[in-house]
């Protein structure tokens, strides 16, 4: 006879609503900022070991910011995506500057995140690339397989697709709501709840 609960759930939740799955992968967790209420499916990569390894002169006494990845509340981290700083040579030694990412921001399935920031209500489809130190805004729908050269500025209320990525769309006015992503979250966790139809 096999007991209806699991022992321990597939999610890690914390005091302040984020999902972690136990199958993800958080490397260097002290460096990783989550905003709240965000979930991170099974086999998600979190590359916060990859900091930013050039100390800014202390004689201030403030400890230099060792953030290398913030992700704002309400985000979805699709299984098999990897977020990791961007890197580049800066003052003739390698160092990986901070990802930030805003509210209500999914990321699909199998995803590669590399961008300086993403801004608030961003759809990243499943297999995109996001190359090192891309910026994109708010209110973007990046579609699936899309690659995002690095460097690469995207506006807001962008539709992008295709190896480079290029604007293909606008975000229509009033289709914002599609970018919320309060009931996805709700679907998920070691009580989930189904998605209202």
């Amino acid at each position: 006879m096999s007991s209806r609960r699991p022992p321990r759930g597939e999610y890690i939740e914390t005091d302040t609503g984020n999902k972690v799955a136990r199958k993800a992968t958080l490397v260097g967790t002290q460096n990783i900022m989550l905003g709240g209420k965000t979930v991170i499916q099974p086999e998600v990569m979190i590359r916060g070991d990859l900091v930013r390894t050039i100390q800014a002169s202390s004689q201030s006494g403030a400890t230099p910011n060792s953030t290398a990845v913030a992700i704002g509340r309400y985000c979805f981290l699709s299984r098999g995506c990897c977020l990791r700083p961007p890197g580049r040579l800066y003052k003739g030694a390698f160092t990986y500057m901070p990802l930030r990412m805003g509210d209500h921001v999914f990321v699909g399935p199998a995803s590669v995140v590399q961008a300086a920031s993403i801004g608030s209500h961003v759809h990243i489809g499943a297999k995109v690339a996001i190359g090192e130190f891309a910026i994109i805004k708010d209110y973007v729908r990046i579609l699936d397989g899309t690659v995002v050269p690095p460097n690469t500025v995207i506006p807001s209320f962008s539709i992008v697709a295709g190896q480079p990525a290029r604007l293909i769309g606008e975000v229509p006015e009033g289709g914002h709501e599609a970018f919320e992503l309060r009931d996805l979250y709700k679907t998920v966790g070691n009580n989930p709840q189904p998605a209202p139809s």
